[in-house]
């Protein structure tokens, strides 16, 4: 699965909890709280300040070594 700006905090952070870490990395800190489940990434990275498309790269790529690592 492949994460895009539509796509709600709380959903992404189902996908993968390492997904949390970059998403703190980057200065999202409330990923608990509840706009987390109400609003979408391209929202959140609006309000921080955040490159949306560069983190949405960031996150992807990450998905994507973690399927190349199961798939050895």
């Amino acid at each position: 699965m492949r994460v895009n700006k539509d796509m709600t905090i709380a959903e992404i952070l189902r996908l993968d909890g390492g997904i949390a870490d970059i998403l703190s990395a980057t200065g999202m800190h409330c990923l608990g709280c509840l706009m987390a489940h109400g609003e979408d990434l391209g929202q959140a990275c609006a309000v921080h300040g955040i490159d949306a498309d560069e983190l949405i790269k960031r996150i992807n790529d990450y998905l994507a070594s973690k399927d190349a690592e199961g798939a050895e």
